[in-house]
């Protein structure tokens, strides 16, 4: 196989693995926990399985229930196409009958992706940052009168207020997962999350390199023509 069409092939197998996985159905696992937890529930970020790929998981729904690999199929919503087109038909909160954010989805799954890219840069706080994502679907389930979760919540909003159009998240890098069939507000529904997808210079660097790795075992004569 020439160089050129092993990039090809690369190129096309890791930049549409993503966009194959919008606005569709797909089957999830949950794998596991994080570890860190408030002694009732552990919190975000939680690991797991959209159909082949590994995915890390956040979870916006506290009125559901998820146990270690159990195994569901979801509709899975790309947020930067569900803002642009209003429609959050798919999703749990902006969907179904009795959810407190049904009359603009759009705000709410903003500053849900806001708080989800806080996470990592904020590994002491993840107890905090659960409440205030769970606080934005159901508000005042769980951060009510907490001043770091109402911190947390101000800065979400004033995201969604006021974004910052150099620094500013790119709404197509998220996925809203919500179980298939029916989609209700609960209990008895698997939790709906969140999924941060790869950016396109990540994947763009994850090409390269494998590319590299290509043509080094090719002169290497591991590789045939």
């Amino acid at each position: 196989m020439k160089v050129a069409r092993l990039l090809g092939i690369l190129a096309a197998a890791i930049f549409l693995v993503p966009l194959a996985k919008a606005d569709s159905s797909v089957t999830m696992v949950f794998n596991g926990v994080n570890g860190a937890h408030d002694n009732q529930y552990y919190v975000s970020p939680y690991y797991g399985t959209m159909g082949t790929q590994s995915v890390v998981l956040f979870c916006d729904d506290i009125l559901n229930d998820v146990s270690i690999n159990q195994t569901w199929q979801a509709h899975v919503t790309n947020l930067g196409a569900a803002v642009a087109s209003n429609n959050f038909s798919l999703t749990r909160y902006g969907s179904a009958a009795g959810s407190q954010v049904l009359g603009n989805p759009s705000m709410a799954y903003i500053e849900a992706a806001w708080l989800v890219s806080q996470f990592a840069s904020n590994p002491n706080d993840l107890v905090n940052l659960q409440y205030a994502l769970w606080d934005v679907m159901n508000p005042g389930v769980r951060g009510s009168g907490n001043t770091d979760v109402q911190g947390w919540q101000t800065g979400a909003l004033n995201y969604y207020l006021h974004p910052n159009t150099d620094l500013g998240l790119n709404l197509y890098n998220f996925e809203i997962v919500t179980n298939c069939n029916p989609t209700l507000q609960g209990p008895g529904q698997v939790q709906e999350f969140i999924v941060p997808t790869p950016e396109p210079g990540t994947l763009a660097l994850l090409v390269c390199g494998l590319l590299a790795l290509a043509v080094r075992l090719f002169n290497r004569g591991r590789l045939t023509a």
